[in-house]
């Protein structure tokens, strides 16, 4: 640093001395002590994540040229954005006649989607994005990555908290806004003064006097849904979307999860060139040869063009979010830029840290440090369920961060909570919290033996909560789930006229019929619902114990398979003390 600004290490010792910094010359400098030191000489810094200056090198051995033009037109990008609750979701399942409504914990869409749907010959790629503003990370990478934006407003609520965010990303990434006025069936709604909020936002509707085209619909009656596609070709059209087809291909990752069985999925959007099976792609500090491809429906595909959304199986690791994609030269190349940026996001991320060490508190704890008049450091172990989760769960909570009370994030990773985690977390009297996913029974079991702190959430907003409440001293009474029983699916029965049926070994506890459980898949959640049928052979029963077989019929679910968990609990309410 010294060196840099040409003076000597004394120098910034002493000036930081009279900050009431102590700090020595072979100590490494926070952010803030660099700009302050900066400042006083009148000089210009720009900080850089580690390894920054060297992606610029990796992007030249893998031989990427982002600025070259393509001549073949393609379908245009549509980013979906809007407040929480103002119908985004509603509108993509009309859009393309499926339902993912339905089981959104909380009202909200947690990933991010990528969809594809044809109007008059012509394909349009959507990107759904989540609505709560804890997601603005994600928000933004949408933004990014799209070259029209829907922005949903509902006629009877008008603009938003999240709707002028909406409109702040939008904006900043300088793409066309198309405002569809949803919920024009409601009573009470009014598009004129939906118009009139959005012009004193900036956006000057067309029958204003502007440019932005407005087009009030409904997702429930599917009112308006044909008008709004026909002007995203419109605009799609006066832009002159175009992108090469052929060469290697470049595009984002959108998603990515570790899915048992298949191993890390990434669901990414070409941009240009085409991908194909076979080819050796790396995205970030992931890296593989593709090894399978899918649309948005499922269905299998051997070559993905400009604007296409695919599931991709093959890399060698859980991907970024928000991370660019390149198929490489070769498989060395890959492999060799992959484990660089490995190195330089190890050390971003041992940076990151370095400023949490010390003792740390549990998170019901927390505030008696506070009160004692200490600066409490709250060391956390998260765990989510995708990658874009535990992005935007990280953002929201370092937002919680004050004076007196620091953030660590021991470890972040995606995936169920495992024994490794809570033996991580006990070594730096750390919380473990896990968003959407569940700790496995060793997992459990070490955790009450080590005394370490799990809380889990699938409502961001209930996590959020308990941890700011935390810090001031309010958690409320709360419902401790306390888990009765665990069964293995062994075998998956079809019955005709009953439909699947669990074929499982109970390994744990008990399991009760009308039981409450949770369906776990590698550590994930993938439903929560209840035991409609318990039977021991041919017989129907109240409860099975442990290491007795029997068949699970669960209540409105049918996507079993063998290996997977049931996992039944109770749950008690009980006091919690500031």
């Amino acid at each position: 640093m010294a060196a840099r600004l040409n003076r000597s290490a004394a120098d910034i010792v002493r000036f930081l001395l009279q900050q009431g910094e102590m700090v020595t010359a072979t100590q490494s400098l926070s952010d803030d002590m660099i700009e302050l030191f900066a400042a006083e000489l009148g000089a210009d810094v720009r900080i850089t994540e580690p390894g920054a200056e060297q992606e610029e090198e990796l992007l030249r051995a893998l031989e990427v040229d982002l600025a070259e033009d393509g001549a073949q037109i393609r379908p245009p990008v549509v980013t979906v954005m809007g407040h929480v609750d103002h119908g985004k979701t509603l509108l993509l399942d009309r859009i393309r006649s499926s339902n993912v409504v339905e089981g959104e914990a909380g009202g909200i869409t947690q990933h991010i989607g990528a969809y594809q749907t044809t109007r008059s010959d012509h394909r349009i790629t959507f990107i759904d994005t989540p609505g709560h503003e804890a997601f603005t990370a994600m928000r933004a990478r949408g933004a990014q990555a799209t070259d029209v934006v829907v922005l949903v407003v509902a006629a009877d609520d008008g603009v938003m908290p999240q709707t002028a965010e909406a409109i702040d990303h939008a904006q900043a990434a300088d793409v066309p806004i198309i405002v569809a006025i949803n919920k024009m069936d409601r009573p009470g709604a009014d598009a004129d003064r939906v118009r009139a909020q959005l012009a004193e936002r900036g956006l000057v509707p067309e029958s204003y006097g502007g440019e932005v085209i407005t087009v009030p619909m409904s997702a429930m009656t599917g009112e308006g849904i044909d008008e709004l596609l026909d002007q995203i070709l419109l605009v799609a059209e006066l832009e002159e979307l175009t992108a090469p087809a052929s060469g290697r291909a470049v595009g984002i990752v959108l998603e990515a999860h570790l899915d048992r069985g298949r191993g890390p999925v990434a669901t990414v959007l070409v941009e240009r060139g085409t991908l194909r099976i076979g080819e050796p792609m790396v995205a970030g500090a992931a890296w593989g040869r593709v090894r399978a491809m899918t649309d948005d429906r499922g269905a299998p595909l051997s070559e993905a063009g400009p604007s296409m959304p695919v599931e991709v199986l093959g890399l060698g690791e859980v991907a970024r979010s928000g991370d660019l994609f390149v198929v490489a030269p070769d498989e060395k190349t890959a492999g060799k830029v992959a484990e660089t940026r490995e190195h330089w996001q190890r050390q971003a991320s041992l940076a990151g840290t370095a400023g949490g060490s010390g003792g740390g508190a549990r998170l019901e704890d927390i505030f008696k440090q506070v009160q004692a008049g200490e600066t409490a450091t709250l060391n956390l172990v998260l765990k989510a369920d995708v990658h874009g989760s535990l992005e935007a769960v990280t953002d929201s909570l370092r937002k919680l961060e004050r004076e007196d009370v620091k953030l660590s994030f021991v470890s972040r990773g995606v995936g169920g909570i495992n024994e490794n985690d809570v033996q991580l977390a006990a070594a730096s009297e750390a919380t473990i919290i896990g968003f959407n996913v569940r700790p496995d029974r060793n997992a459990r079991q070490t955790a009450e033996t080590e005394d370490v702190e799990v809380r889990l959430y699938e409502i961001i907003y209930d996590l959020i909560s308990d941890v700011q409440n935390a810090m001031v001293g309010l958690l409320e009474p709360e419902f401790e789930e306390i888990v009765a029983g665990e069964a293995q699916v062994r075998q998956v029965f079809r019955i005709s006229g009953v439909g699947p049926v669990a074929g499982c070994v109970v390994e744990h506890g008990n399991v009760r019929s009308g039981a409450k459980v949770r369906f776990l898949r590698d550590g994930t959640i993938i439903w929560k619902g209840s035991i409609s049928s318990l039977r021991h052979f041919q017989d129907d029963v109240a409860e099975v114990s442990a290491g007795m077989e029997c068949g699970i019929g669960l209540s409105d679910f049918s996507d079993l398979k063998e290996g997977d968990v049931i996992e039944t609990y109770t749950e008690r309410e009980i006091a919690r003390v500031a």
